[in-house]
């Protein structure tokens, strides 16, 4: 089944609500939409795409749709990377971890972060517990 894409508007709603928790349109359109200059109808047509795009649901909670995400933010921004990365780069990294390598925004955090990751990709894999 093809992954629906998600815009950047999208996503940034989708982020807000997974940070938040679940929402009415009308908290959705007060705490997203009005600082960004966008009508309650036009968060409430974002909100509906999202969840027929199936990464919204939603559910009748006194009177009033409460929507919620079906995967966390931390999710979410892997599969915008994954996503970028075969739609892209071809589904290599390596133009990635280029643009990284040459990158001064990169910050010493970062970096000892980044050198963590590839130690974990590095160290030998656990044959017996099916690692």
């Amino acid at each position: 089944m093809p992954v629906r894409t998600v815009g950047e508007q999208e996503l940034a709603l989708l982020h807000h609500i997974a940070e938040n928790g679940p929402a009415t349109v009308g908290e959705a359109a007060a705490a997203f939409g009005a600082p960004r200059s966008l009508a309650r109808s036009t968060v409430l047509t974002m909100m509906e795409r999202l969840r027929k795009k199936k990464h919204l649901d939603r559910r009748l909670v006194d009177g009033v749709y409460r929507y919620r995400t079906r995967a966390s933010s931390e999710e979410l921004v892997r599969g915008s990377i994954r996503r970028f990365v075969e739609r892209h780069l071809g589904g290599s990294i390596v133009p990635l971890v280029a643009y990284l390598h040459e990158s001064t925004a990169l910050t010493e955090a970062d970096r000892r972060e980044l050198e963590a990751l590839l130690d974990t990709l590095r160290a030998p894999k656990d044959t017996e517990s099916g690692r």
